[in-house]
């Protein structure tokens, strides 16, 4: 018999708590330890590929499970599975103490990477947001590429999964660049905002994006009041202040100068940027700091100055930060981007600026200031979820920001220090007491032509430039498989429409056109029923099964990515090629007709499995083929591929589901210049 005591073990450091291994365990693969939470403590978030399970010896606290507390006291046991982040949190005023047993299963972590994060989805709202567009301008492809259509997919992928999720957006009407627009056009922001909402709404409708909460922060009467009641909460926080900074004003007006109204280099990597953020590194500047700044109101020399505005101290904030990370999807690319920002030592943050259009805060800085409007989106954000709840009859407040909330965010790289920086110690600071539980997806910029989509330079495609209800799924499929996701990549229209032509048209459709003929004339037009099965028949079955576990986990959460998916389809329509060509001749030896209605069987049945895998890229496409396979697109996502009913009749012949695109030059061309926008 061995014993082992907790008053003569080694405590050290480990997961923000002491741990102490038991080394005389003996259990095979089965480790042990103990851990203690001194009162008001908490373990950091983890997860890792271990089975593992806490038993609780003394004290009081919580485990908290993907952001769900449970009750933690003498006598419970909480398993985890492999990959849920977990935290043990003592609530008590004494020492919790508990027994640590973890092993590795191999079989039992491959079958947690395959639900890819759905644990973290169930039983609760899941917010979806792309971010707020500019009203300076309409959507181009560029933008349409990145978080519009990803937060798309992935509301549809969820909603079949059974998860209450809604997509929310909206216009950023108080954006400098908005005002900058109203001078170029001679109107006022107002008439700027309202006239670009309008028009990107409609482009969002054209490529098939419902949206459920679509916030216009200008015309929003509930809004003003709301956001500055977000923003005294992060003023009465006592962490920003009033300070007396650098600033830079126009020479000849003396205008205050900040982002849309000033251009330089960036301090960090020497790229061409506007003010306030750098698109290329991600890294935001003070506007002072640009190299070689220069107004863009005159073009006199600016001079400078300084002026009193609200102000945050982002570099202390380093580890609410982290802790933020620890807990959601957070990618390598942003955490780098979070230790650069706060390598940088001391950075005082201007939370107010000087500025007529925007949100006055309910205090009162020097001159005439407004919230600016990057802290202003994130109560934007908790803004949209109460709207969207008071439709619906929930009881969603923005003010009281619940731990159930499930928030998902959709953005550019150019806006990431914003997401995943700025608005955690905004939150912290205006709700200290919420456990905010937010992912991250990030796209890179989606090059035209080898260069940055610019409406200045002309250099863009419009959506409303490409798009009809004949050519919506195709550019949802290009700009799926194209889309920057962990580099930058590039759109070429005459690419595109070369796809579409020899793999739309010239696979996807060629096939489903020749497996109608098969079935109309062999089978008189009716799904047959499946015969004997040949080893190499079963083995392709076992093909499209594993087809449908890739693209599930593409689809999820976890590894999420529209290249995947496009990619796993392209597959499984040459999958299903190689084996028609493999199988033909079974269909002239009549010996072998039940082999032959059973490869035709399986071809019917990789037909209905791409009804369902294309369902939530390319919604038109997967409706009409469900429709001419004699069915209904499915409402819950499958988890088997299923054989086509015999006798179910098919009409696949005579229809056509995809055209090469033309691009609308006249629409191109009239669209009127606009200023870069920032998404």
């Amino acid at each position: 018999m061995r014993i082992v005591s907790t008053e003569k073990m080694k405590f050290s450091p480990a997961f923000g708590i002491d741990m102490a291994a038991i080394d005389t365990f003996v259990g095979g693969d089965l480790a042990a330890g103990f851990g203690r939470v001194a009162p008001g403590q908490e373990t950091t978030p983890h997860q890792h590929d271990e089975v593992e399970a806490f038993v609780i010896l003394r004290g009081q606290g919580e485990i908290v499970v993907d952001n769900v507390p449970h009750s933690a006291r003498p006598g419970v046991v909480a398993v985890f599975e492999p990959f849920e982040t977990h935290v043990l949190r003592n609530c008590g005023e004494v020492e919790l103490l508990f027994l640590d047993l973890y092993r590795r299963d191999a079989a039992q972590a491959a079958r947690a990477a395959k639900e890819t994060g759905a644990q973290r989805f169930a039983d609760r709202p899941v917010f979806v947001f792309s971010t707020p567009p500019t009203p300076n301008g309409d959507l181009h492809l560029g933008h349409l590429s990145g978080p519009y259509l990803a937060a798309d997919v992935f509301v549809r992928f969820q909603r079949l999964n059974g998860v209450e999720s809604y997509h929310l957006t909206g216009s950023d009407d108080f954006q400098s660049y908005v005002v900058g627009r109203a001078r170029q056009e001679g109107k006022k922001p107002g008439e700027v905002a309202a006239h670009y909402a309008a028009e990107i709404r409609a482009t969002l409708e054209l490529i098939d994006i419902p949206i459920d909460q679509f916030t216009i922060t200008g015309t929003d009467r509930n809004y003003p009041a709301g956001l500055r009641d977000f923003f005294s909460r992060v003023i009465a926080s006592g962490a920003v202040v009033k300070r007396r900074g650098d600033a830079l004003f126009d020479g000849e007006n003396g205008a205050y100068l900040y982002e849309v109204d000033v251009g330089g280099k960036c301090p960090t990597c020497g790229s061409p940027t506007n003010g306030n953020i750098c698109e290329e590194c991600g890294e935001p500047n003070s506007c002072v700091e640009l190299l070689d700044p220069k107004s863009k109101l005159s073009d006199t020399s600016l001079r400078r100055g300084t002026i009193e505005r609200y102000s945050l101290p982002l570099h202390r904030f380093k580890d609410v930060v982290q802790d933020h990370h620890r807990r959601g999807k957070v990618s390598p690319r942003l955490q780098d981007l979070a230790a650069r920002v706060f390598a940088k030592g001391e950075i005082d943050l201007p939370m107010t600026h000087p500025s007529r259009w925007g949100v006055r805060p309910a205090e009162d800085p020097e001159g005439e200031q407004v919230i600016w409007v990057w802290p202003e989106m994130a109560y934007g954000f908790l803004h949209g979820i109460a709207e969207l709840g008071h439709r619906l009859g929930r009881d969603w407040a923005a003010d009281q920001p619940q731990d159930d909330w499930k928030i998902v965010h959709f953005f550019g790289y150019d806006n990431s220090f914003y997401h995943t920086v700025l608005y955690p110690i905004l939150y912290e600071l205006a709700f200290p007491n919420w456990q905010n539980d937010i992912e991250y997806n990030v796209n890179e910029f989606y090059l035209l032509d080898g260069q940055k989509f610019s409406t200045s330079r002309r250099h863009a495609i419009w959506g409303k430039d490409i798009l009809t209800p004949q050519t919506v799924d195709a550019v949802r499929y290009y700009l799926a498989l194209t889309r920057g996701e962990i580099e930058r990549t590039n759109f070429e229209f005459e690419a595109f429409q070369r796809t579409v032509s020899e793999v739309l048209i010239g696979k996807w459709q060629a096939w489903l056109a020749d497996l109608g003929t098969r079935v109309a004339t062999a089978f008189g037009g009716l799904a047959p029923d499946a015969g004997i099965w040949s080893p190499g028949q079963s083995a392709f079955l076992g093909r499209l099964q594993a087809r449908l576990d890739a693209i599930s986990v593409h689809y999820g959460a976890d590894g999420f990515s529209l290249n995947g998916v496009v990619r796993e389809m392209n597959g499984l329509v040459e999958d299903t090629l190689r084996f028609v060509a493999a199988n033909r001749l079974l269909a002239v030896d009549a010996a072998a007709h039940d082999e032959w209605r059973t490869a035709v069987a399986l071809e019917l049945a990789s037909a209905q499995f791409l009804v369902q895998c294309a369902r939530p890229v390319m919604p038109r496409f997967s409706e009409r083929l469900a429709e001419a396979l004699g069915g209904s697109v499915e409402t819950v996502w499958p988890t088997n591929v299923k054989l086509v009913p015999a006798g179910t009749a098919i009409n696949l012949m005579s229809v056509k589901f995809f055209s090469v695109p033309e691009l609308v030059e006249p629409s191109r061309t009239a669209r009127p210049r606009r200023l870069e926008s920032t998404f």
